[in-house]
């Protein structure tokens, strides 16, 4: 089972990024797929998520209307765009498979936001 994050990277206050998450060694359309971020002295939060059948979503409050989570089942992956980046948004992003008592993670990728 692997989960490999990419897109992180270092951008100005009010840009954007996406991140992808590529998944492997499992039925990924099954799992329920989560992105969650954890910065520096704080714990890992969820960001936002998307359910594996319906396909719903739901957003922390603090990225409503920034960000996106969008799911590909033909690829396998992830994906979360986001918009009008804050410095607070700084942090590692991990990104997450769940389906009953299976829970993966990916090594995370590098968000900073900073002029």
């Amino acid at each position: 089972v692997q989960l490999v994050e990419s897109g992180g990277g270092l951008v100005q206050p009010g840009g954007s990024l996406r991140l992808s998450c590529a998944a492997s060694g499992f039925t990924f359309s099954r799992y329920d797929m989560r992105w969650y971020h954890q910065a520096p002295g704080k714990e890992r939060e969820l960001v936002a998520g998307i359910a594996s059948a319906s396909g719903s979503t739901n957003y922390a409050d603090f990225v409503k209307g920034r960000f996106t989570i969008s799911r590909d089942n033909a690829k396998n992956t992830v994906y979360l765009q986001m918009n009008n980046l804050k410095p607070e948004d700084t942090a590692v992003y991990y990104c997450n498979a769940k389906y009953h008592f299976l829970d993966y993670w990916g090594q995370g990728t590098q968000v900073t936001v900073s002029a």
